[in-house]
């Protein structure tokens, strides 16, 4: 069976770099940049997005809904 495929999105202007979703995601994609957004934090970013399966454990536990999570359903031969 085939993995399902996910990407996310973060508003880096809303978020505050809480970590939340990085300690929230079971396949170790999210991290926090090494740049600040306007307001000086270390914003969310994909570190590694071949591994997302859409979970949407992120954008659950995300306290400003900063990010949105999308999933492609897997392709079957």
């Amino acid at each position: 069976m085939a993995k399902a495929k996910g990407a996310i999105v973060v508003d880096i202007e809303k978020c505050k770099g809480c970590s939340v979703c990085v300690s929230a995601c079971p396949a170790q994609v999210i991290n926090l940049a090494a740049e600040v957004n306007d307001k000086g934090y270390h914003y969310a970013y994909m570190e590694n997005p071949d591994n997302c399966i859409g979970c949407a454990n992120c954008g659950v536990v995300c306290p400003d809904t900063c990010i949105t999570v999308y999933r492609a359903k897997p392709v079957t031969a």
